[in-house]
């Protein structure tokens, strides 16, 4: 068994970050899903046994709450949500440190540290300063840490936070094949439905701090289709006739139109263009079409991404518009239906194969509200 806990409640002065959480969980794959503010990082940090629970009692690969000493702890490995890498530190000398405090000889750590790194694809980037890493390579570069010492218990929290979506496809494989590989039970804390069906055999649904449901992945999340909605500037027909011809499906453009987030910045699920994790951390575009000799063009930020257009009345706005969303004059929006097997990747590759560019990407969070609301009202 891989942990039991009994009525486990905890609070932050007077809020309840976790309430009375009943969980008997055997090792595996495990998907801790919930949204922003459900407890899903305070039940992790219980786990580790750097927070003790204000209630309850349990014990994690036999150890009792209330006993976690380090012992247990070079058991498990962790891989935080926020940056814990340490500037100046080149990364293998940032995995063996972590592998010297988790019990390691010195001479062992070094070892496993360069294994590890090979084994995440971190080749001569090793080298390097961990601050100059990209995004990506950072994520691997946690996850490293978190394996050095051959754990046996694995707890991500949100590892595909700030990536694009080339990138979590690929660090969501990379988990997969590693778990599975090396045998290990993994804790994967997600806010997002469709990462925790790539990776996980079981998932437990946290809401407001309590346990709504647990069990097969496959029973409580079956398979169905995922919404996506897309921004495209350039060549939309060209665009448009190749996710027809790749069986996508396309709803109606002005329901795209008037559901696009008020915000650029609406959460992880939104993302811009991908990037190149091992060479930059800029976005990488796909190349526009030629401008007629009639078109003027778009201005550029000190970044080299483009700025929304100036209109006649000098507002800055484009002259196509939504609301909450200033695109380029001439991008088309888009609301589309994919299977849940589709790698997002595959609009970036379509939109360059077509001469277009990918302003924006969103998948529609109504899915996971819906889950939510069925498991709060079953009928």
């Amino acid at each position: 068994m891989l942990l039991q806990l009994h009525q486990v409640s905890y609070a932050y002065g007077q809020r309840w970050a976790l309430r009375e959480v009943e969980l008997t969980l055997p090792e595996g794959r495990i998907g801790l899903l919930g949204p922003n503010g459900a407890g899903k990082s305070t039940l992790l940090r219980i786990l580790l046994g750097l927070l003790r629970p204000s209630r309850g009692s349990g014990q994690v690969l036999g150890c009792p709450l209330d006993k976690l000493d380090h012992r247990v702890r070079r058991q498990i490995g962790y891989m935080p949500e926020s940056s814990c890498l340490i500037p100046g530190l080149r990364g293998v000398e940032y995995v063996a440190l972590a592998g010297i405090l988790s019990g390691l000889p010195r001479q062992q750590a070094w070892r496993q540290a360069h294994q590890v790194l090979d084994l995440l694809g971190l080749d001569e980037i090793r080298y390097r300063r961990a601050e100059e890493y990209s995004t990506g390579m950072q994520q691997r570069l946690k996850l490293a840490q978190a394996l050095v010492h051959r754990p046996r218990l694995l707890l991500l929290d949100e590892p595909t936070s700030g990536l694009d979506p080339v990138g979590r496809e690929a660090l969501l494989d990379l988990l997969l094949s590693l778990t599975q590989e090396l045998q290990l039970s993994v804790i994967l804390s997600s806010h997002i439905l469709s990462e925790v069906q790539r990776v996980c055999e079981r998932v437990v649904v946290l809401y407001q701090g309590q346990v709504l449901a647990q069990g097969p992945i496959a029973e409580l999340c079956p398979p169905t289709h995922r919404v996506y909605r897309l921004a495209v500037f350039g060549d939309g027909d060209s665009f448009c006739r190749a996710l027809l011809a790749h069986r996508v499906e396309i709803l109606q453009p002005s329901d795209a139109h008037e559901h696009l987030p008020h915000s650029p910045d609406t959460g992880a699920n939104q993302t811009a263009a991908p990037r190149d994790e091992r060479t930059t951390t800029q976005p990488m575009r796909t190349p526009l079409r030629q401008p007629e000799a009639s078109e003027t063009p778009a201005p550029r930020t000190d970044h080299g991404d483009p700025q929304p257009p100036v209109n006649s009345a000098g507002s800055g706005e484009s002259g196509d518009t939504t609301a909450g969303y200033a695109g380029l004059a001439g991008t088309q929006h888009f609301l589309v239906r994919v299977t849940d097997d589709w790698p997002t990747r595959r609009f970036f590759e379509l939109a360059e194969q077509s001469g277009a560019v990918i302003q924006h990407l969103s998948q529609d969070r109504d899915r996971l509200d819906d889950f939510y609301h069925r498991l709060l009202h079953p009928r």
